[in-house]
């Protein structure tokens, strides 16, 4: 069975006060039934890990390079993610691959490398509106589940989250039967690349608009094993009632 998962991504908010967050939803959650991942900027993520010690939540960060190390002044590895207490990292979010221009073939570095240092990859993947509207969603997920994945993903490494662009922040949200429509694909593919074993066992995430009033009928989708959020995860009695949700299901 696929353990379910929430992970909330502050994107870039929260400065040392936010922490208290984070020590909040321990305590709403002393022993969750399912896993509970922050991942806060950058700047928070070693006394994040510090707060998050003792607790049912496990701390990521927002990317990585591609490379374990060398000349890129401002980036950070993944083996420094590693060194400041984070066990997994978001990567390939479409906010990356529109505001800096990556492309299938940098996610799938940064994955690599990522995995090669012991983090989980939560690897991105989503439509634009456009793309919507003109029927070519499973085409574009397709090409980016093929380009962004690492021939080295497994169930423990990899988990993939389908966040449809259109849909991050906006307050839109896909039927749920589009929603399924992509997980099912996605799980297809991940199948058909990698056996039904690994196929099977990677976790796959929903993103774009989950808040606790959508959040249980999303949870009961095929193939929908949990959910990365993002507004909604940056206080603790909001991201609560999500992971109440996902827990109920």
């Amino acid at each position: 069975m696929r353990r379910r998962l929430a992970a909330g991504n502050w994107k870039m908010n929260g400065t040392g006060a936010a922490l208290s967050e984070i020590e909040s939803l321990a305590l709403k959650h002393p022993s969750p039934s399912v896993d509970i991942l922050i991942c806060p900027p950058a700047t928070l993520l070693h006394r994040a890990a510090v707060a998050a010690e003792s607790t049912g939540i496990a701390i990521g960060g927002q990317d990585c390079h591609g490379e374990s190390f060398g000349a890129h002044t401002g980036d950070v590895s993944a083996e420094m993610l590693t060194d400041t207490g984070a066990t997994a990292v978001i990567l390939g979010h479409s906010e990356r691959r529109v505001d800096h221009g990556e492309q299938n073939e940098d996610v799938r570095a940064k994955a690599r490398t990522a995995m090669d240092a012991g983090l989980k990859a939560i690897i991105c993947v989503g439509e634009s509106l456009e793309q919507r509207d003109a029927a070519n969603t499973l085409d574009i997920i397709g090409g980016q589940l093929s380009g962004s994945i690492p021939d080295q993903s497994t169930g423990e490494n990899l988990i993939v989250a389908y966040e449809p662009i259109w849909a991050i922040g906006t307050g839109k949200v896909p039927t749920l039967e589009e929603i399924g429509e992509v997980h099912d694909f996605i799980r297809a593919r991940l199948e058909r690349r990698f056996g039904e074993g690994v196929g099977r066992s990677v976790r796959l995430l929903y993103g774009g608009s989950v808040k606790p009033s959508n959040a249980t009928e999303i949870f009961g989708v095929s193939n929908v094993d949990g959910a990365l959020v993002g507004g909604a995860s940056l206080k603790a009695e909001d991201f609560s009632g999500i992971i109440q949700a996902l827990e109920s299901v």
